[in-house]
């Protein structure tokens, strides 16, 4: 190998180096999540239309369509991964974590018997000015497994 060829030695070296941080830093600074501050809503009112749900019955998975759903979630703090869950305005609200991801946040109920809800909040989509939203219920009636899933938005309140 010639002197003064290699990746670290020299002008070459330096350039070549100096390329591949600012290739580093411009990557990263894309993959920050989309609501790093804490400027997102404080408050958001859900609606899940559709959706199916499924329990385990006779040794079979069973699936129905469940009932539409609707419920708000707000004092969303981002910084500090807190949020209330309210299933009726006025009332009062359940304890959420939250979870922030790219053009997401993740909203996670773990209620007292252990069973988990999931709702995942997704960047405002331009077009309808509302959140596309995916909502999760894990738990169980009388021994047996039950869990749902519902496609819907959250708007701001």
């Amino acid at each position: 190998m010639e002197r003064g060829s290699g990746f670290g030695c020299g002008l070459r070296g330096f350039l070549v180096g100096t390329f591949a941080f600012a290739v580093l830093v411009a990557a990263s600074a894309g993959l920050a999540p989309a609501a790093a501050d804490n400027d997102g809503p404080r408050n958001l009112a859900c609606t899940f239309e559709n959706g199916a749900s499924w329990s385990y019955e006779d040794g079979a998975f069973k699936s129905t369509t469940p009932q539409p759903l609707s419920f708000s979630i707000g004092d969303i703090d981002l910084e500090e991964q807190t949020a209330t869950l309210r299933l009726k305005p006025g009332a009062e609200g359940g304890k959420l974590s939250v979870v922030r991801a790219i053009n997401a946040n993740h909203f996670i109920e773990a209620v007292t018997e252990g069973f988990l809800n999931l709702t995942t909040v997704y960047d405002v989509d331009q077009r309808t000015g509302q959140h596309p939203a995916v909502h999760s219920r894990h738990f169980g009636l009388i021994g047996q497994p039950v869990f749902g899933q519902y496609t819907g938005f959250c708007r701001p309140e």
